[in-house]
């Protein structure tokens, strides 16, 4: 069949040096990958084009790119999936997030230091032990899910906060950071946990969920993010906007049934900070014009008996 690519083409030593897009048709069969297009454009068609590939099996995630819109590895994306519907090309383009040295090859340095500053390596407390440390099976086998990470950078590539604050960990990180967190024979989950309570940690994220879709190897990053918030809590780390909005959540819908947005405004930026409840003062008005300002007065909801049984069965499990 005939396989039309659109790839994105940047070359920095070109002036001026301007993104592109570059298109490409050779025969291919329904078996073949993007991957093995794009290595056949590099090797019979245009030598110039540059990207990164090793494995080709999804077990090194050299190969992640976005491909119609979306991160992936090009080596485990069929061109029989890959191909719209309406017949146009496959569209190609570098990981998102990250900066872009050339064509579909991208600066993978921010990626690890990200991995670097969650500190992914063992830290036990007391003396080396005599023996081997024997980890309950249980525990090593809930964490072999977030170690089939292969540091791809397809969850960072989509990720949505950091399209707007690079100073967010990121879900690769994160993930990473839960690893040991869960990890029987770390000691360290105090410091951990305090570290990812503060700005650019666990509380930023808006779980959008693009981590989870994106993911080849299913690690489920926002899944252990959300995992963390819920242990740092545990740990008493609860002033902070992030926790006190998941708590003023929770208790709105456990006490009416329902969610009173007012008081969760209130509640999740605290009372005293004036500062922030000022900054909300012009969005309360844009409420208002459109209609959209939550009742003065909330009632509970017929049935809210029901609501809080679920609460009450939930908080006696645990």
């Amino acid at each position: 069949m005939q396989v039309t690519f659109r790839v994105r083409r940047y070359d920095p030593d070109t002036h001026p040096a301007v993104p592109r897009y570059q298109e490409y048709t050779l025969e291919m069969t329904e078996s073949n990958t993007v991957l093995d297009g794009l290595i056949r454009i590099r090797e019979e068609m245009d030598g110039t084009l540059g990207l990164r590939c090793s494995c080709r099996s999804a077990i090194c995630g050299s190969c992640a790119m976005r491909i119609n819109g979306q991160a992936g590895l090009a080596c485990n994306t069929l061109l029989i999936h890959a191909l719209p519907k309406d017949g146009g090309p496959i569209v190609v383009e570098p990981a998102g997030n990250l900066e872009v040295q050339k064509d579909l090859i991208v600066d993978f340095a921010p990626f690890w230091s990200k991995v670097r500053a969650v500190q992914p390596w063992l830290q036990p407390e007391g003396p080396e032990p005599e023996t081997e440390y024997i980890a309950p099976a249980d525990d090593m086998q809930h964490l072999t899910g977030v170690m089939a990470c292969i540091m791809c950078g397809a969850c960072v590539s989509d990720c949505t906060v950091l399209e707007v604050d690079d100073n967010f960990l990121g879900p690769a990180a994160l993930a990473k950071s839960y690893r040991f967190v869960r990890d029987p024979r770390d000691d360290a989950d105090n410091s951990r946990l305090g570290a990812l309570n503060e700005y650019g940690g666990v509380w930023d994220c808006t779980r959008c969920m693009q981590c989870v879709e994106v993911c080849p190897k299913g690690v489920d990053p926002m899944g252990r993010i959300m995992a963390l918030r819920d242990r740092a809590m545990e740990e008493g780390y609860t002033n902070t906007t992030g926790a006190r909005h998941a708590n003023a959540f929770a208790d709105s819908v456990e006490h009416s049934g329902w969610l009173d947005e007012t008081k969760l405004v209130v509640k999740s930026h605290g009372v005293t900070n004036v500062k922030e409840m000022l900054k909300l003062i012009p969005v309360g008005i844009r409420a208002q014009l459109a209609g959209k300002r939550p009742p003065l007065v909330h009632k509970s909801i017929p049935g809210v008996e029901n609501v809080q049984r679920i609460f009450d069965k939930v908080e006696n499990k645990q």
